[in-house]
C-alpha cells in the first residue's frame, strides 16, 4: 500500500475533502504537530481549523485530479506526503492510479484490485454470496416490468451500484418503490441518469435507522489492527440516510466476523467501513455498503480509544501499531443534522423529548465543535444557509 521512502524532511498530510470528516483527519494529525493541508473543491470547514496549515483547490476532472496531484508535490516539495481521501470517488481515483501516485506519495488507499470491490455495489454483494455472508436479495441486469425476472416482493429499493453520479443528480441514496408501475417508471427515469447496468432492484429489510450498525477498522493485508462497531440510532433522513447524525460504540459479534471475513478475503489494506442492518425477519445483519475511506463518525472511535487517522499515520510511515478495540458505550453527534432528525421524530411521536436529553449524556463526541479548535463550529453555522441549498440538510 505505503512506498518506502528515504528519510527527508517532516513529512505531512493532505487531506482531500475538508467537511466535518476531512475536519476529523485533520484535527487527529494536527493534534500531534503533523503538517496537515486541505484539498477541496467547496469552501470547507475544515479552512477555520487551527490545524489546517494550507487550503488548496481541488479539481473535479479524474485526470486533472491525478496531474494536480503530481504538479502540487513537485510544486510545493512534498514528496512522501500522506493522502487521506474522505470521498468515495476521490478513493477510486488515488486506488485506480495507485502505481503512479505511489512513486510520489505515501499512499493510504488500497489498490483498485481491492477497492473496487467496495466502490461497485455488484462486486460487494458478489464477494458477500462467495463468503456465505448475508446481504439483501438483489437483482441488476433485468428488465423491471418482466413478472419473471423480478423475484422480489414489494416494496422494494431502486439505487445505484456506484453512487456519486446517481446521488450527484438526485441528492437521493436509494427509491422505495411500492408497485411494480411505479418500479417501471422509477427504472425508467434511473436510467436517465445512470446505465442501467448500475441499477439495483434490492429486497427492502425492515426497520429504520436503529436497525443498522457499523463495522470500522484499520487493516493491513487483511489483518484488522484497529476496530469499531457501532449502531447508528439516527440518521438524516430516517429512512435511506444521507448520512449518521447520532451513533453509539457497541457490541456486535456477528457484524464484527462477518467483516473481518470479508476484508481477509480481499486482503485489504487501509480504513474501511461496512455498514449492516439487522432483518428480524431472519435474526440476520445483512451487509449493505462499504465505504474504504474514512466515514461520517470516525471520530466517535478517537472518543472510545481508536484514533483511526493517526493510527493510519503510523502504518504508512511504519511505525508499530497495537492491536485495538473501540470500548462500547460512547456516543457521537452531528447536531446541525440531528436536532432537525429528532425534532421530525418528536413531532411524530417517534421519540420522547426525555428520551432525546438523555441520548446526549456524556460521554459523547460532537463531529465539529471542540473546545481547543472552535472556530469550524461557528464557520459551520454561517455556512448552513449554503449546505442547506447545496446538501438538502
Amino acid at each position: 500500500m505505503a512506498r518506502t521512502f528515504a528519510a527527508q524532511r517532516r513529512r505531512g498530510a493532505l487531506v482531500i475533502g475538508g467537511d466535518y470528516v476531512g475536519l476529523g483527519v485533520v484535527r487527529s494529525l494536527g493534534r500531534r504537530g503533523i503538517p496537515v493541508w486541505v484539498l477541496d473543491d467547496e469552501v470547507p470547514i475544515s479552512l477555520a481549523s487551527r490545524y489546517t496549515r494550507k487550503k488548496l483547490p481541488w479539481p473535479r476532472d479524474e485526470r486533472a485530479q491525478v496531474d494536480y496531484l503530481l504538479s502540487v508535490c513537485s510544486r510545493y516539495d512534498l514528496d512522501a506526503w500522506l493522502l487521506y481521501p474522505t470521498r468515495d470517488e476521490t478513493a477510486a481515483v488515488i486506488a485506480r492510479h495507485h502505481d503512479v501516485l505511489a512513486e510520489r506519495y505515501t499512499l493510504t488507499t488500497a489498490p483498485w484490485a481491492s477497492l473496487q470491490y467496495a466502490y461497485d455495489k455488484r462486486l460487494t454483494y458478489q464477494l458477500a454470496a462467495q463468503l456465505g455472508i448475508p446481504h439483501p436479495k438483489t437483482l441488476h441486469g433485468i428488465d423491471p416490468g418482466d413478472r419473471r425476472q423480478l423475484d422480489l416482493d414489494f416494496p422494494v429499493i431502486l439505487k445505484p451500484a456506484i453512487k456519486h453520479l446517481f446521488y450527484n443528480q438526485t441528492r437521493d441514496k436509494a427509491w422505495r418503490v411500492d408497485s411494480r408501475a411505479e418500479l417501471v417508471a422509477r427504472y425508467r427515469a434511473a436510467s436517465a441518469i445512470i446505465d442501467p447496468a448500475q441499477i439495483l432492484i434490492q429486497e427492502l429489510v425492515p426497520g429504520r435507522g436503529h436497525t443498522q450498525y457499523s463495522f470500522g477498522g484499520l487493516c493491513w493485508e487483511g489483518e484488522v489492527l484497529a476496530s469499531v462497531v457501532a449502531r447508528r440510532l439516527r440518521q438524516h433522513p430516517m429512512d435511506f440516510g444521507h448520512a449518521s447524525t447520532f451513533v453509539e460504540t457497541v457490541e456486535a459479534p456477528q457484524v464484527e466476523a462477518a467483516a473481518r471475513r470479508w476484508l481477509a478475503a480481499l486482503r485489504y489494506s487501509g480504513v474501511v467501513e461496512i455498514e449492516f442492518k439487522y432483518d428480524a425477519r431472519t435474526d440476520e445483519y445483512k451487509l449493505l455498503d462499504v465505504n474504504p475511506r474514512f466515514w461520517g463518525w470516525h471520530t466517535l472511535a478517537a472518543r472510545a480509544g481508536v484514533d483511526f487517522p493517526y493510527l493510519q499515520w503510523r502504518l504508512a510511515t511504519q511505525q508499530p501499531v497495537k492491536p485495538r478495540c473501540a470500548r462500547p458505550g460512547v456516543r457521537w453527534v452531528r447536531m446541525v443534522t440531528d436536532l432537525p432528525t429528532a425534532a421530525g421524530e418528536i413531532v411524530q411521536g417517534k421519540l420522547r423529548v426525555g428520551t432525546y436529553l438523555h441520548s446526549l449524556a456524556p460521554p459523547v463526541q460532537f463531529s465539529v465543535l471542540a473546545c481547543d479548535d472552535p472556530a469550524p463550529a461557528l464557520f459551520e453555522l454561517l455556512l448552513l444557509p449554503y449546505l442547506f441549498k447545496q446538501r438538502g440538510f
